[in-house]
C-alpha cells in the first residue's frame, strides 16, 4: 500500500513537515512537503496525491479552505486535518466536510498512521484513484 501512495504534508511550520516526512518515509511512503495550501494546489502531480495532511492554520489559505477547494475541483483526496487549537466548531467543520480524522498537535505517530491507513483503505474500498 505505501509503495504507491503519495502523501502531501501541508504545514507552514517546516519542523512539523520535516518530522512527518521523515516518519512516513521511514515506513515506505512517498511524501512531499508543502509550506502552503496554494503550493499544493499548484503541484503538477496533484492528481497522484493519495492523502493530504494539513494544518488548520496556514499563512494564506487555511487547511479547511484547502479541503473545500480540493473537493470543489473534483479531487476526492482523503484529508487529515491537524491543529494546535482545540476548537470543537472547527473540528466539526473539518469532519463534516469529509476529513478522515481531526488530530490535535502534537500528533502521535500512532494516530497519524492510523488516519493515513484509514484514508487509503477508504480509497481502495471506494475504488477511487485520486
Amino acid at each position: 500500500m505505501s509503495q504507491t501512495s503519495l502523501v502531501a504534508c501541508v504545514d507552514d511550520d517546516a519542523s512539523v513537515c520535516e518530522a512527518i516526512v521523515g516518519f512516513l518515509e521511514a515506513l515506505g511512503f512517498a511524501v512531499m512537503a508543502f509550506p502552503s495550501a496554494e503550493d499544493l494546489l499548484q503541484f503538477d502531480r496533484l492528481g497522484q496525491v493519495s492523502c493530504v495532511i494539513t494544518d488548520v492554520k496556514l499563512g494564506g489559505m487555511s487547511g479547511l479552505q484547502l479541503q473545500d477547494r480540493l473537493a470543489a475541483s473534483g479531487h476526492r483526496t482523503p484529508t487529515i486535518v491537524v491543529t494546535a487549537l482545540s476548537d470543537e466548531r472547527v473540528r466539526a467543520q473539518a469532519l463534516s466536510a469529509g476529513a478522515v480524522c481531526f488530530l490535535s498537535k502534537p500528533v502521535s505517530k500512532e494516530d497519524l498512521l492510523a488516519g493515513i491507513r484509514s484514508a487509503l483503505r477508504g480509497q481502495a474500498a471506494a475504488g477511487t484513484r485520486p
